[in-house]
């Protein structure tokens, strides 16, 4: 694959900062972490990571695809689920080591593989010295067990 994206390495940090060159920073292991947010009202739906080919089709298709670091393969959100996401807008940090994504989320409207709406339905919760994690009452907008089967 043709490599599309300037490297950062060969943009100045004013030009890196403030500059129009879209260069992502990935990692040590050819990614980049992006998160998901619902385009309608920035609800944190999810956190993956991309490498360039799934950045690369996300822009062309206008589809968010990401890279499963336990899978070790690409990921086009939504393939067996129908949770599909739209990209609406992408942006990057400063640094361009992080893509904050603007998606409209397709199908039931559930990012998550546990059928919620987004993956962080469960607060982190302190009480008398001990740590615990409660869930939010929203019921999942799918079975991962049916959905999921093999």
């Amino acid at each position: 694959m043709v490599e599309r994206f300037k490297t950062p390495s060969g943009l100045s940090t004013e030009q890196r900062e403030n500059g129009s060159d879209f260069a992502p920073a990935f990692d040590k292991n050819g990614l980049i972490l992006a998160i998901a947010t619902e385009a309608e009202n920035n609800e944190v739906l999810m956190v993956a990571h991309m490498n360039s080919e799934a950045l690369a089709l996300t822009l062309d298709t206008g589809i968010v695809h990401y890279y499963s670091r336990s899978r070790q393969s690409l990921w086009k959100k939504g393939e067996t689920s129908g949770e599909t996401q739209k990209l609406i807008e992408m942006r990057t940090d400063c640094d361009q080591d992080v893509l904050l994504l603007k998606v409209e989320q397709m199908g039931r409207g559930a990012a998550c593989h546990t059928g919620r709406k987004s993956c962080f339905y469960r607060r982190v919760a302190g009480k008398n010295g001990e740590i615990s994690l409660v869930r939010d009452t929203d019921s999942p907008l799918f079975d991962p067990a049916q959905v999921y089967k093999d």
